[in-house]
């Protein structure tokens, strides 16, 4: 900060329901929400600026006061090329005003999911799929997107992942990032399909930094949410063998290119015993456009017009070029000359912004030569509770080892690595830069969504402290996926089913209770060391026995004291606090200890413990029983693999 002292930043995503409009309602099981004819507005996205006091003052008092605020390409320019929507941007600096006066700070995320709502996610507007001659139209028939307005009761849990492999989206990525490589020809405007999108995606998010870059609290930009490589770099598009995960009716590319042109596919369904297992192909399913294509009138397949595939004289499609899209580097070669075309766009208008970068999630950023005003920013989701929307504290698995994890030492050891790779990331690709975890969440609606009827959240609790503990093991800022304004029980975060929202209005008994609509509080507020005066060394908060423990080295060149939010929900019974040297103030009604350390030249340590410990917790009936039976289907799944391999 302006004083020298180190930060460590907690906060949230704000938020889920920004990735899709507020007018008309953009809720994803709604099948007229991708209704073109009717004007697009993203004003009150993430809430109305009257409910502004509300939200900001929660977050606040809950310690999350620095925000990962989405900002969808689509909210800016849905109008069309270069036509900004003034009135949402109005909105928009008055809402940042306001984070402001509440001390609130933030970074723009320009967020999307599989390239738009168009193709099953959010992000980019209707008119960037008409740029590449694609009728968004006829994305559902031809199988080029799998659209939860299409199946609103039972779209599959994280299907909607599937469309990064599916026409619609991986061709737009493989343009953006790569149209002057594998679509030369293919020019809008007098430039090539791969400048015009970025020359209009950078124009746009730059021009909402000259519209907020006067707002303190804004810190900067982030580049892209997640961004994916398309095709670049698919060895062989006859193939899936690229894909880190197979699951449901996935066509390989090339059947993916001939759906989109109207011939029929028999595709392979792929299904596991547990999604975090590899996948094995349970049969195929025979998807059938009936002679549609998704080509507007006028515009012919670009993939056909570079020699990929073509039809041969018995009216088959084959490809011609199976490996057309495995050349180049997609981080190094595409990304990050993206990355450094966005950067230059903001600074343009913005000198002071940081520049917030991401991969792929798991994937190491590129290598960057300069990495001046640029925090790297990965994205972290723990797949066994992701994916099967169960918690069991004593059960995990190991993926990348492919063994199962037994009991908490090892559930937590491994996550702590798993978080720990980052900052061997940053440190190989980008050097000594600021680490923010951008991503990582729960789905609240875990076991069958029993808590809403309970009111028990102990299991979500439990599952973002294993998350939470990890962050800190290794000192990491992060923004929380996320807060939801009006998230509610039956439809979630209001985007293809998802519920990871720590706050709901079905939640909320008491609306004059800051507290009330929380979910899971006793794991996300908990006590950090928010301004250090020196080098921080160690932090950890024991949930379970309410006890928080902080040491740092510090710097003789900051004259202002360390200070810890320290919130009074963690310790309802009041809290001691014990230093090994100088003194510290407990500023109860500010959630706040502040500590002036002395002159030594030792590590200083705080420690914070509750004057009631809470009860230990045990390993429930259910939790056994849960894992008897996870281990039995391991065991299962393993003898069927070995005898499969045998055959």
């Amino acid at each position: 900060d302006e004083t020298g002292r180190r930060r460590i930043l907690h906060g949230v995503n704000l938020s889920g329901g920004s990735k899709v409009p507020a007018e008309p309602p953009g809720t994803t099981h709604l099948p007229e929400s991708l209704d073109q004819k009717r004007e697009l507005s993203f004003i009150g996205r993430p809430f109305p600026l009257q409910e502004a006091a509300e939200h900001f003052g929660r977050l606040k008092y809950w310690g999350l006061d620095f925000l990962r605020f989405i900002v969808t390409w689509e909210a800016i320019e849905h109008a069309g090329p270069g036509s900004y929507d003034e009135d949402y941007l109005d909105y928009l600096e008055a809402l940042l005003e306001k984070a402001h006066e509440h001390d609130i700070s933030l970074f723009i995320d320009p967020h999307q999911d599989v390239w738009s709502r168009f193709s099953g996610g959010d992000g980019a507007p209707a008119w960037t799929f008409a740029a590449a001659g694609l009728d968004v139209d006829s994305f559902h028939q031809t199988g080029a997107a799998l659209l939860h307005q299409q199946q609103p009761d039972d779209y599959p849990h994280l299907i909607w992942a599937n469309n990064y492999y599916r026409f619609a989206a991986f061709t737009m990525f493989t343009l953006f990032f790569g149209g002057e490589t594998y679509a030369p020809d293919l020019m809008v405007d007098g430039l090539n399909i791969q400048d015009y999108l970025q020359e209009r995606y950078v124009s746009a998010y730059a021009w909402v930094a000259r519209r907020l870059q006067h707002l303190p609290n804004l810190l900067g930009f982030g580049v892209m949410n997640e961004p994916h490589y398309g095709l670049i770099g698919v060895p062989d598009l006859r193939s899936l063998a690229h894909l880190p995960f197979q699951r449901g009716v996935m066509p390989t590319p090339a059947q993916a290119i001939f759906l989109a042109n109207g011939y029929a596919q028999d595709c392979a369904d792929y299904g596991t015993p547990l999604p975090t297992f590899p996948a094995m192909n349970v049969g195929a399913e025979r998807l059938d456009p009936q002679g549609a294509t998704v080509w507007r009138e006028g515009c012919g397949d670009i993939w056909r017009a570079q020699g990929v595939w073509d039809v041969d004289s018995a009216g088959v499609p084959r490809i011609r070029r199976p490996a057309h899209f495995a050349r180049g580097d997609f981080r190094q070669d595409f990304l990050k000359p993206f990355t450094e075309r966005f950067a230059a766009g903001i600074h343009a208008v913005m000198p002071r912004a940081l520049v917030f970068v991401e991969a792929e999630p798991f994937m190491p950023p590129p290598k960057y030569d300069e990495a001046e005003k640029l925090v790297y920013a990965p994205h972290f989701y723990e797949g066994m509770t992701l994916f099967t929307r169960r918690f069991h504290p004593q059960l995990n698995f190991d993926l990348s080892r492919f063994r199962p994890l037994l009991g908490e030492r090892a559930i937590r050891e491994y996550l702590s690595r798993q978080i720990g790779r980052f900052r061997d990331y940053a440190n190989e690709t980008m050097g000594d830069v600021p680490i923010v975890l951008g991503e990582f969440g729960i789905p609240f609606d875990m076991n069958g969504a029993e808590a809403y009827d309970t009111g028990d959240f102990t299991r979500q609790a439990q599952a973002l402290d294993y998350n939470l503990r990890a962050l800190d093991d290794h000192l990491l800022s992060y923004t929380l996926w996320n807060y939801t304004p009006d998230n509610n029980n039956v439809r979630g975060d209001g985007w293809n089913g998802e519920d990871l929202s720590i706050f709901s209005r079905d939640q909320q008994r008491h609306p004059s209770d800051v507290d009330s609509g929380g979910r899971a509080l006793s794991a996300v507020v908990r006590p950090y060391a928010r301004k250090i005066a020196g080098e921080p060394l160690s932090m950890r908060f024991d949930m379970a026995r309410g006890s928080f423990n902080f040491s740092f080295r510090h710097d003789s060149a900051i004259s202002e004291p360390t200070e810890l939010f320290v919130p009074n929900s963690q310790f309802p019974d009041g809290y001691t606090v014990e230093v090994s040297d100088g003194e510290y103030e407990v500023l109860h009604d500010e959630q706040r200890v502040i500590y002036r350390h002395s002159e030594r030249d030792e590590p200083h340590s705080i420690r914070i413990v509750s004057k009631t410990a809470p009860a230990p917790s045990e390993l429930s009936q259910q939790d056994k029983w849960a894992i008897a039976g996870l281990i039995a289907l391991l065991l299962l799944y393993l003898l069927g693999r070995g005898r499969r391999k045998r055959k």
